[in-house]
C-alpha cells in the first residue's frame, strides 16, 4: 500500500478548500491526470478515429467532422468517469484573460425527460456572444453572433466539474476576435518559411516546431492587507505608498530560502499544474520582496501559451486557499522590481534538431548562423512592432525600471557569436564557420568538477537576448498573453525567411553554388541588421542616444507605440504571411487604445476617491491634533518657550496644509480634464490625451500623498504601508 500525504488544496475537483488525502505518487504518475492526452485518446477512441485525430494534431490535417461524434463520445466517457457534468469552450478574447460558458451534458429525450449527451457538433463549434467581447468595431452591439471552434492541437482538460475545450474565437464575418487564431496562423507561416530554408541543409526535415518556455514572475500579498487596499483591489497596483526603509537594496530575497507559507502555495500549484499537464520545473524567490517565479519545461508554442493562461487562473484560485492574493500587474509597487514574463523562443525540427543551437560540423554551424542572422533581421525590420506587441498601460510602468529591459528593442548575442558575425562580415572568404559549443572551465578547487560554460553570457538589460540555443524576449509583461509577442515574432520571422529564400534562390539561379549564395546573403544581412545588436548597458542614457542614431524605435508613449501595428510594412507583413488582414489589425488597435484609456481612467477615479475620502480627511484630522497641541502649549508655557516647543508642529501644520491643498486642487483638475478628454471620439487621440494629460497627474498627486504618509501618525494612516505589504510573516 502506497504512503499517503496530506495537503491543503483547492483541487480540480474540490470546490471548497479542504485537507485532502493525496497518494504519495511520483510526479510522472499523476502528470496530465486531468488531460485528454494521447494516452487517453488511445484508450477511449476507436483506432481509426485516434489515427485521424493524431494526424490533425501533428500534421495540421483538416479535422474530419465525420469523426467528431466518436471523439465527443470518448471524451464524455472519460470525463464523466471523473465526475464531470459540464463542458465549455475555453478561449482567449482580447481582454488578456480567458473566457468560458458552461453547458451541462443534458438534452431532451423526447419523452418528457432528460438524457446525458455530448454530440460532436457541440465539441467542434459553439456560439458565444461576440458583441460583449472587445472587437474594435468589427461587430455592432446588435450583431452578436460569433463562433468558437475546437483547436485539436491543444488537449482538452478538466477543471472542477467542467470539461474545458481549447478553441479559437472568430466573428460571424470571419475575422479573429482572439489571440489563438492568429497565433496558429503565425505558427503555420513560420513552419512553411523555415522548412524551405531548413531544406538547404537538411532535406529530410518535414516540420518546423516553434518552442516557447515562459518564466512567470508574480507577487504575493496577504489577503487581509490586499482587501484593505482599494487601489490593489481595483487596479492591481498601489497608486500611492512611500517606499519602505528596507526593500530590495540588499537583494537578499533573490534565490533566498522560500518562506514556508509560500512554499506550501508553490507545492499545491505544482501538483495541480502537473495534473493539468503543465510541466512546471522551477520555482524561486525573485529580487523584490514578496516576488517569486514559476517556470516550466519548454513546450510547443501554442500549448505553452494555453498552459500559461491556465496557470495564471490556477494561481489566483490556489493563492486564496493559502490566505494570499496573487499580483500579476507588471508594477504593483513603486521603487522595486516589476514582474515580467520572459519568453524563451526557439525553432526545432521533427527530427530533433534545434535550429538555434551550434552544431558539430561547419555545415551545421552555417545552418545555425543562417537562422540567427535571419532572426536578427526580422527583429531589426520590425523592432517597433515587437515593442508594440508587449506594450500596455501596465507594462509601461515596468519597462526601463530596475531590472526590466528598456523600451528600445535590441539584441544581445554574447562575445563568441558577435566575433563570428564580425568575422563573416569582414571576411572575403566563403569558408564555412567553426563554432564551439560549451567549453570547460577548470576551478582550482579539488572537490569541484569541471564546469561547462555556455558560449554566451547573459545581459539582463537586453530585451531580446541570445542565451545559447534560443532567444529570450524579456520585455513581455507578467499578466500579458504571450500570444501577442509570439504572433509578431513568428510572423516577422516567417516574412524574413521567405525573403531570404528568394534572395538565395536568385543567386543560385545565376549560377552561384548553394553554400556560397547562402554565405553571401548572410554577409549582406549581417551588415544590414547591425544596428539591432547591442551588448552594453541597456539602462544607460548613452544607449538611448545611440539607439536613436541607429534608427531604432525609441518612442515611449504607449498609445503612439501601438501605431506600429498600422505601418504599411507591418500590414504588408501580416497579410503576406496570412496571419491577419488590415481590418483585423485596425480593429485590434482600436481595442488597444480603448483598453489603455479605460485603465488610466479607472486609476484616476480610484486615486481621486482615495485621496478625497481617505487621505485628506485623515491628514486634516492629524493636522487638527497638531493645532490643538500648539494651543495647549501656549496655554501651558510662557510665550517664548511655547513658540520654541511648537516650532516643529507648526512646520508640519503648514506642510500638511500645502500638500492637502495641492492634492485637492489637482484631483479636481484631473476630474475636469477627464470630462474634456472623454468627449474625444477618436480612440487613438483619446488614449494619447489620457497618456499626456491624465497619467502625469497621477504621479503628481501620488508624490504629495506619499509625503503625507511620512508625516501623519502611523496609527491614523488608513492604508497598509509598503513595509506591511512587502514582507510575508
Amino acid at each position: 500500500m502506497s504512503k499517503l500525504r496530506f495537503r491543503v488544496v483547492e483541487s480540480a475537483f474540490k470546490k471548497k478548500a479542504t485537507a485532502v488525502e493525496v497518494p504519495a505518487e511520483r510526479p510522472s504518475e499523476y502528470f496530465a491526470k486531468y488531460v485528454f492526452n494521447r494516452e487517453k485518446m488511445f484508450k477511449y477512441l476507436p483506432s481509426a478515429v485516434f489515427a485521424k485525430l493524431v494526424d490533425s494534431m501533428d500534421n495540421g490535417a483538416p479535422l474530419d467532422r465525420s469523426i467528431a461524434d466518436q471523439v465527443a463520445t470518448g471524451m464524455k466517457k472519460w470525463a464523466t468517469e471523473l465526475g464531470v457534468t459540464h463542458y465549455t469552450h475555453w478561449f482567449q478574447p482580447l481582454t488578456e484573460g480567458t473566457a468560458e460558458k458552461h453547458d451541462a451534458f443534458v438534452e431532451h429525450d423526447g419523452k418528457g425527460g432528460m438524457i446525458e449527451e455530448f454530440a460532436g457538433k457541440l465539441l467542434v463549434q459553439q456560439e458565444p456572444d461576440a458583441s460583449s467581447f472587445p472587437n474594435g468595431g468589427i461587430r455592432n452591439t446588435f450583431e452578436a453572433r460569433g463562433y468558437s471552434a475546437w483547436d485539436p492541437s491543444s488537449p482538452v482538460f478538466i477543471v472542477d466539474d467542467t470539461l474545458c475545450i481549447p478553441t479559437v474565437f472568430i466573428a460571424y464575418t470571419g475575422e479573429s476576435l482572439d489571440y489563438k487564431a492568429p497565433l496558429l496562423k503565425s505558427l503555420s507561416a513560420v513552419n512553411k518559411a523555415a522548412l524551405d530554408v531548413c531544406h538547404y541543409f537538411n532535406p529530410e526535415v518535414k516540420k518546423i516546431i516553434t518552442y516557447l518556455g515562459w518564466e512567470q514572475e508574480y507577487f504575493l500579498v496577504d489577503e487581509g492587507l490586499y482587501a484593505a487596499r482599494p487601489d490593489l483591489l481595483l487596479t492591481g497596483r498601489t497608486l500611492m505608498g512611500h517606499e519602505a526603509s528596507k526593500n530590495q537594496q540588499l537583494e537578499d530575497h533573490y534565490f533566498g530560502a522560500i518562506p514556508s507559507r509560500v512554499a506550501e502555495f508553490m507545492k499545491d500549484i505544482e501538483i495541480q499544474s502537473l495534473e493539468l499537464g503543465i510541466p512546471l520545473k522551477t520555482r524561486h524567490n525573485e529580487v523584490a520582496p514578496n516576488q517569486f517565479e514559476f517556470a516550466p519545461i519548454y513546450e510547443e508554442c501554442n500549448l505553452a501559451v494555453d498552459h500559461n493562461m491556465l496557470l495564471m487562473s490556477l494561481m489566483k484560485r490556489v493563492a486564496r486557499v493559502h490566505g494570499f492574493r496573487v499580483l500579476l500587474h507588471e508594477k504593483p509597487f513603486k521603487g522595486v522590481n516589476g514582474s515580467g514574463k520572459h519568453n524563451n523562443w526557439s525553432l526545432g525540427t521533427d527530427t530533433g534538431l534545434l535550429l538555434m543551437a551550434p552544431g558539430k560540423t561547419p555545415e551545421d554551424n552555417l545552418r545555425f548562423i543562417t537562422f540567427i542572422v535571419n532572426t536578427l533581421m526580422a527583429v531589426y525590420r520590425h523592432n517597433g512592432l515587437l515593442k508594440a506587441s508587449i506594450m500596455s498601460a501596465t507594462n509601461a510602468h515596468r519597462l526601463g525600471a530596475n531590472e526590466a529591459p528598456p523600451a528600445i528593442i535590441s539584441s544581445f548575442l554574447g562575445k563568441q557569436l558577435t566575433q563570428v558575425l564580425d568575422h563573416m562580415e569582414e571576411s572575403e572568404s566563403n569558408d564555412l564557420v567553426s563554432l564551439r559549443g560549451k567549453t570547460g572551465l577548470k576551478l582550482d578547487i579539488p572537490q569541484i568538477p569541471e564546469l561547462l560554460i555556455d558560449n554566451t553570457d547573459r545581459n539582463r538589460t537586453s530585451p531580446f537576448a541570445f542565451t545559447g540555443n534560443r532567444f529570450e524576449f524579456r520585455a513581455a509583461g507578467s499578466q500579458a498573453n504571450s500570444s501577442s509577442a509570439m504572433i509578431a515574432l513568428n510572423s516577422a520571422m516567417a516574412e524574413q525567411l521567405t525573403i531570404f529564400k528568394k534572395d538565395v534562390d536568385t543567386l543560385i539561379a545565376k549560377g552561384e553554388p548553394k553554400i556560397s549564395a547562402i554565405i553571401e546573403i548572410i554577409r549582406k544581412y549581417i551588415k544590414e541588421c547591425k544596428p539591432i545588436r547591442f551588448d552594453g548597458n541597456g539602462y544607460s542614457e548613452e544607449w538611448k542616444a545611440e539607439a536613436k542614431k541607429r534608427g531604432l524605435d525609441c518612442e515611449t508613449s504607449c498609445p503612439i507605440v501601438f501605431d506600429n501595428y498600422l505601418k504599411p510594412e507591418t500590414i504588408a507583413m501580416f497579410e503576406s504571411t496570412g496571419v491577419m488582414n488590415r481590418k483585423e489589425l485596425k480593429a485590434r488597435n482600436e481595442v488597444k487604445w480603448d483598453m489603455y484609456t479605460k485603465k488610466i481612467q479607472i486609476e484616476a477615479r480610484v486615486l481621486g476617491d482615495l485621496a478625497m475620502n481617505h487621505i485628506i480627511p485623515v491628514a486634516t484630522e492629524y493636522q487638527s491634533k497638531l493645532i490643538d497641541n500648539v494651543y495647549k502649549m501656549k496655554s501651558l508655557f510662557p510665550t517664548d518657550k511655547a513658540e520654541k516647543l511648537s516650532c516643529e508642529n507648526i512646520k508640519l501644520i503648514e506642510e500638511i496644509a500645502e500638500r492637502t491643498i495641492f492634492i485637492t486642487e489637482h484631483v479636481n483638475k484631473m476630474v475636469e480634464m477627464r470630462k474634456v478628454v472623454n468627449k474625444i471620439e477618436c480612440e487613438r487621440e483619446k488614449a494619447i490625451a489620457y497618456h499626456d494629460k491624465i497619467a502625469p497627474m497621477l504621479e503628481e498627486i501620488r508624490y504629495h500623498i506619499d509625503k503625507l504618509e511620512l508625516i501623519v501618525d502611523n496609527q491614523m494612516w488608513p492604508l497598509p504601508k509598503y513595509r506591511e505589504l512587502l514582507f510575508i510573516r
